[in-house]
């Protein structure tokens, strides 16, 4: 039976089957019903006391009662609902059905009706407004909207992934699309979306790309290839025009080599790749083995001591202010000549034990000057159980924690990688601050102290997280980087040279530029946690203050993620920060499962009690997932800020003048 029902009448069901939530689509939902009101309505059951317990639909009435607490909904808003009678059983069932039965919309979809409502006369901003996304989520999905037919046939069907699409989309000419997706469609290798990306930027290939180095002239022709050749070019410069011929025959030869390495090293198998790096995509799900570079023998040793040796003395060449320009320049030969023979003896690749070769593998990859090269780090696609070890975490206070509280070393490391995520999302949609600490992080490079931590790699490299392969996907955070990375505009990537690209890229808008300043800066940010041993980052901290992160907005702890790998001191720890001893005692006599099961519940804010219990519950994260106040931070800037008078500035003025 239909009924409409007073909010305030409507509590949440223990019998919900719905533990989890996400909050960023929560926010999302609350948006939404904010917008067009309640679309579906609520599956409830007579409760006690006049109440109803919703059986289906616990987030919506969340959502609905976050609006009313805000004063969107007035007091007496009432909802429409169905109104079920039937055992115990029977209403679980109804409300598996509920939330089994729904279908995720495929991004095709949501990118044609993004499309429409834009076709309609709305605006990015108001479709990014009324359905609670990031502007940036909805220009991403209207790009998909302008890729080739057959490329958005094949998404919304899923025969390509999302990130293929995207990787379709790097370049605007569809024509161009079509043409690579009909290329790759008899294609026997694996398609990857680093494999698209450089075939629709490919139009030709100069005859000094790796892959034509690895495959040969010869080759290419007589398997059918075609050249064309300018007059005064060189066999380098020549265009080779079927990309896809030589894509193949790559592969080939690539597997072929592949095949050798595995045979050479005695390893379970090797993975060609024709990128000339081991991109994520590949190794995920995968393990790394531990290995440890080969030890010096006798000889080597004394060899380096004497490279070492003789490095200094040449050193002191050019360090004396009386050697005249014969002299330095010898020394300057003599020290690159010293100094590769020291890479050569340091730069050992690291040696496999002979027990982990029959699970092991490695990738090949092909180098710039066309050569395919083994990389020396090993994989396994075989799960490894290793002893994750026991990190105490040391809170602000120093104090140590009772016996059976510590945190595992690979719960540890999830959490830093978690929570570095969060803070590279909120980095990355600040350019201004982002630009402020990349010049610092370059400036201060010549003065750094080895022994502090650095806060970033900020050397363009991508900073890896202490655990190979781990990915939490579903996180607000990591899937906001996604999403990110997704809208930027890549269309600077189709220059032939670094001078054409760099043009492209100059020529793009400010908006674009910026976005890309977040992306190549959020990306470098190493994995921290709010500690005080080698996991602690300070720069992190102020970052986050600037930033004013809260971090209960992008991460909430649930029993997968903390609480089922927590000792049970621990979650009891949290209890009684959200809701006293009272709280305590009605959970101290649970079994460890059942506790993980019932925080989860309590720390999603999924639980009849005190509204002040569940806004301690719902702000509530570890102390080492939390970033340190502004305040804090305001009161060390105080410390150390000496601010410029206007003199000075006058004085800065005169000098650039």
């Amino acid at each position: 039976m239909i009924q409409s029902i007073p909010l305030k009448k409507l509590v949440p069901s223990p019998r919900n089957v719905r533990k989890s939530s996400d909050v960023l689509a929560d926010l999302q939902l609350r948006a939404d019903i904010a917008a067009r009101g309640l679309l579906q309505n609520l599956v409830v059951r007579k409760g006690k006391r006049g109440k109803f317990e919703v059986e289906a639909g616990g987030r919506r009435l969340a959502a609905l009662q976050a609006l009313a607490e805000e004063g969107t909904l007035p007091d007496t808003h009432e909802v429409t609902c169905l109104v079920i009678e039937g055992e115990e059983s029977e209403v679980r069932e109804a409300s598996l059905a509920e939330n089994f039965q729904r279908l995720a919309m495929n991004p095709a979809d949501e990118a044609q009706a993004f499309a429409s409502i834009i076709e309609a006369g709305a605006t990015t901003e108001d479709v990014a407004r009324r359905f609670g996304l990031t502007l940036r989520f909805v220009e991403g999905r209207l790009r998909l909207a302008s890729l080739a037919p057959c490329v958005f046939e094949a998404l919304a069907e899923g025969t390509i992934t999302l990130d293929m699409a995207k990787a379709y989309g790097a370049i605007s000419d569809v024509e161009r699309q079509a043409h690579v997706y009909a290329e790759l469609q008899d294609a026997w290798y694996q398609i990857t979306p680093h494999t698209i990306r450089r075939m629709v930027l490919d139009a030709t290939v100069r005859g000094s790309d790796p892959r034509a180095v690895l495959v040969g002239r010869d080759a290419y022709i007589a398997a059918g290839g075609r050249i064309e050749r300018e007059l005064f070019d060189d066999d380098a410069s020549e265009s080779w025009i079927d990309v896809a011929l030589l894509e193949d025959l790559a592969h080939k030869a690539m597997e072929e080599a592949a095949g050798k390495a595995a045979l050479e090293f005695g390893l379970a198998w090797v993975r060609p790749t024709l990128g000339n790096y081991v991109s994520h995509d590949l190794v995920e799900g995968m393990s790394r083995l531990p290995c440890e570079p080969a030890p010096m023998t006798e000889k080597e040793v004394r060899e380096l001591g004497e490279l070492e040796a003789d490095y200094d003395r040449v050193a002191a060449v050019l360090e004396d202010e009386d050697s005249d320009e014969e002299e330095i320049a010898k020394a300057e030969r003599e020290l690159v000549v010293i100094d590769r023979a020291m890479r050569e003896l340091n730069d050992r690749p690291p040696v496999l034990a002979d027990e982990l070769k029959s699970e092991a593998g490695a990738f090949l990859v092909l180098s710039r000057n066309g050569e395919p090269t083994l990389v020396p780090q090993y994989y396994t696609e075989t799960e490894v159980i290793a002893d994750e070890g026991v990190v105490e975490a040391i809170e602000e206070s120093g104090a140590a924690k009772p016996k059976g509280s510590s945190l595992s070393q690979r719960l540890l490391d999830e959490l830093a990688m978690q929570r570095r995520d969060i803070l590279a999302i909120h980095l990355a949609n600040d350019p201004a601050l982002a630009l402020d600490f990349m010049v610092f992080t370059l400036a201060d490079a010549d003065g750094h102290d080895w022994r502090a931590k650095k806060a970033s790699t900020l050397v363009g490299s991508v900073a890896s997280g202490p655990v190979t392969g781990f990915e939490a996907k579903d996180a607000p955070a990591s899937a906001a980087l996604a999403e990110f990375a997704g809208s930027l505009d890549e269309s600077w990537r189709s220059g032939e040279t670094d001078v054409e690209r760099f043009a492209r890229f100059r020529a793009l808008s400010e908006e674009a530029r910026s976005a890309w300043l977040g992306h190549v800066l959020s990306r470098t940010l190493v994995a921290s946690l709010a500690c005080e041993d080698e996991r602690s980052v300070p720069m992190h901290e102020a970052l986050g203050a600037l930033l004013e992160i809260e971090t209960a907005q992008w991460w909430r702890p649930t029993a997968a993620n903390y609480f089922d790998r927590v000792a049970k001191a621990r979650t009891l720890e949290a209890l009684d920060a959200a809701g006293g001893p009272e709280l305590v005692s009605r959970y101290a006599a649970s079994k460890k499962a059942e506790l993980a099961s019932a925080a989860e519940r309590i720390f999603s804010g999924n639980f009849i009690g005190e509204a002040e219990v569940k806004g301690r519950a719902q702000a509530w994260v570890p102390r080492i997932m939390r970033f340190t106040d502004a305040e804090e931070v305001a009161h060390v800037d105080a410390e150390v800020h000496v601010p410029v008078s206007d003199d000075a500035t006058d004085e800065i003025a005169e000098q650039a003048a």
